[in-house]
């Protein structure tokens, strides 16, 4: 019998999908877990994945089209049945017909309509336009960094076509088609909006001078051809300098976010789908216990922002980067729309001085008192989840996992991984996997997905011997916990006046979400925990 497939709603905020692709045509066979269409919300562009076995009878929305959620996407069900009735008598688009192919490009030619002038040329046959992916929530444009295909090459899909900086991080981008690269629509350095003209790909020795948007500008200090130059010249000479695409992982976009919202390790999952991509089945038959820990990677020092040189009576200029900008943007909401309070305490840390040594003499293991701290901060938060709550509007959200957001200095400014379920995760793999993603931000090698969805923030200016500070919160946390050094000082302990190892704690409170008392007892609770370190056995 056939079954009617409707819209899915793929993010809290999507009212409505647009079909970027269909991966099926009418007529076609399909299996549980073929990828039906690309569906791009209001987000992302993900790929929908079918639910059943069957074959394509109807078409509800075509290639470029956009409709509501729960409206009907498609029809599966058995070769010649007639889905009359669910369709309202209208016909099946006809695979291949000469209106079909039409129609077709019509869309393409409104799908790939950008914010920049374009012209109205025909897209030849065989040639796909590629545009500026959102590669984030937030994204509004990128920036291309580097090149991996020049004009005139041929690409493969899969290939990394180039690395795309974001508000966030620099992502790599791969071709989804075989062909050659016959325009780069945005020059090595410079920046386009979203959904404007990335990249077309098509046969080789097409004209395809009149498709697309101009090319976007690259800095006026860089010159295009000497930089082509040295861009090639720094491939030849340091081929591994791009290390981190060889760590790609293939997986459909639904399951990565599966994975994401499951706290999933994709890297510790055997994909069952076409050369080992992983699948939406293969997370929701993952096993908790095939996870590994992650392994501990060399951790740079923590990064300032990006050292200039003074020239006396010279005044200077530095071009904002996508990072700068977005956490100018962020900050500013913040601090203007959270009303933000603040709480301190001194926590004696003598007992968590000796717990640490005691710790780090066990073979093969080294915390940090950021990592003790981290840890502290997971389990308090489970006794108090109001602290780890969002302002929603008219509603307040309370999460369901602890995520907490460790704030790491990068030359263009400040990024916060996320340790998702950190209350379920030991010393070992906390200290690891902040070393490996604080590693990783500084060299631009963070996904998008590793900076998004914390519930709780910490930001650590200790190691800068910075006694106390307070920091602006992290939208759409409620709460972030500032650390400062540990300091020794004088003390009164048993009525007599001692050295102590003092160090000092600020909680900055979204007013609407935390009230004072419930981040005062947050607070105390944080307190006992580090004071006595053995309580966070019980």
């Amino acid at each position: 019998m056939a079954e009617v497939i409707t819209m899915p709603r793929l993010s809290d905020t999507m009212t409505e999908g647009k079909v970027a692709k269909w991966h099926k045509k009418v007529g076609d066979k399909v299996k549980e877990g073929d990828i039906l269409a690309e569906i791009e919300t209001d987000k992302a562009v993900q790929d929908f994945e079918s639910e059943m076995e069957g074959t394509l009878l109807y078409i509800g929305v075509e290639e470029g089209a956009a409709a509501a959620v729960d409206s009907v996407l498609a029809i599966i069900g058995n070769e010649g049945e007639d889905i009359s009735g669910l369709t309202g008598g209208a016909a099946a688009p006809a695979a291949g017909g000469s209106e079909e192919k039409k129609s077709e490009e019509e869309s393409k030619t409104e799908n790939n309509a950008t914010s920049v002038e374009q012209t109205t040329a025909e897209v030849p046959a065989g040639v796909e336009i590629i545009t500026m992916p959102r590669l984030s929530d937030t994204m509004t444009e990128g920036k291309v960094a580097k090149w991996h295909k020049n004009v005139g090459d041929t690409v493969k899909e899969g290939d990394l076509l180039a690395e795309i900086e974001t508000d966030k991080a620099v992502q790599d981008f791969e071709s989804e088609f075989n062909g050659v690269l016959l325009k780069q629509g945005v020059e090595e350095g410079g920046a386009a909006p979203v959904d404007s003209v990335l990249a077309i790909i098509g046969p080789e020795g097409t004209d395809v001078s009149a498709v697309g948007a101009p090319k976007a500008v690259a800095p006026a200090s860089e010159k295009p051809a000497e930089q082509k130059t040295e861009a090639k010249a720094e491939e030849k000479a340091a081929p591994a300098s791009n290390a981190s695409s060889s760590d790609r992982v293939a997986i459909s976009p639904l399951a990565k976010k599966m994975a994401q919202d499951k706290g999933v390790d994709i890297n510790s999952i055997h994909g069952s789908g076409e050369n080992g991509r992983i699948v939406k089945k293969d997370i929701e038959n993952y096993q908790p216990s095939q996870a590994q820990a992650a392994q501990p990677a060399a951790s740079a020092p923590a990064a300032a922002q990006v050292a200039l040189s003074f020239v006396q009576g010279e005044d200077t200029e530095t071009p904002n980067s996508q990072v700068r900008n977005i956490i100018a943007k962020r900050l500013s909401e913040s601090k203007f729309s959270a009303p933000h309070y603040y709480l301190m305490v001194e926590i004696n840390m003598d007992k968590a001085i000796e717990a640490r040594k005691e710790i780090n003499s066990l073979p093969d293991t080294k915390i940090s008192f950021n990592d003790m701290i981290i840890k502290a901060t997971a389990i308090a938060l489970r006794k108090h989840p109001q602290v780890n709550s969002s302002w929603a509007g008219d509603k307040i959200i309370h999460r369901g996992n602890i995520n907490i957001g460790v704030a790491v200095a990068i030359p263009d400014g400040l990024v916060v991984p996320v340790l998702k379920n950190t209350d379920q995760m030991n010393y070992t793999q906390i200290s690891a996997a902040v070393k490996d993603m604080a590693s990783r931000a500084k060299s631009k090698g963070l996904k998008a997905n590793e900076m998004e969805g914390s519930t709780f923030s910490i930001s650590n200016l200790g190691m800068f011997g910075i006694e106390t500070f307070t920091s602006i919160i992290n939208q759409p946390n409620s709460a972030i916990l500032s650390v400062g050094a540990i300091i020794e000082k004088p003390i009164v302990k048993d009525g007599q006046i001692v050295v102590g190892n003092i160090m000092k704690l600020s909680l900055a409170c979204d007013h609407r979400v935390v009230d004072g008392a419930t981040g005062a007892q947050f607070l105390q609770t944080l307190k006992t925990y580090l004071e006595s370190p053995l309580t966070l056995l019980l």
